[in-house]
């Protein structure tokens, strides 16, 4: 179970957030409810963070997070023993459809 409030997640880099909520308004507000989300809970595993974001998917090496009912789709490196999330990507659905193609 994720440690609520313990050393939480570190987020690297809020920069990618912050480009792609500056294109797409509408994002900023879930793109934030998410990092918070992220660096308040100490997730150990997989088990850990889909307790946490039930619609979260592992593709190849990294996870795949459903932001604001599935308009936007995150992409993650998660070192789970460092504590550490890498934003690899932020897409929209259909930016993410292209990607995966």
């Amino acid at each position: 179970m994720p440690l609520i409030g313990d050393t939480g997640m570190r987020v690297i880099s809020n920069k990618a957030l912050t480009d792609f909520a500056t294109l797409h308004p509408a994002s900023a507000d879930p793109l934030r409810a998410w990092r918070r989300i992220v660096e308040g809970s100490h997730l150990r595993n997989f088990a850990d963070l889909r307790r946490s974001f039930n619609s979260v998917d592992r593709v190849g090496d990294f996870y795949v997070f459903d932001i604001a009912g599935n308009r936007y789709r995150l992409i993650a490196a998660i070192h789970f023993d460092r504590q550490l999330l890498f934003i690899r990507h932020v897409f929209t659905h259909a930016q993410y459809d292209k990607w995966r193609k």
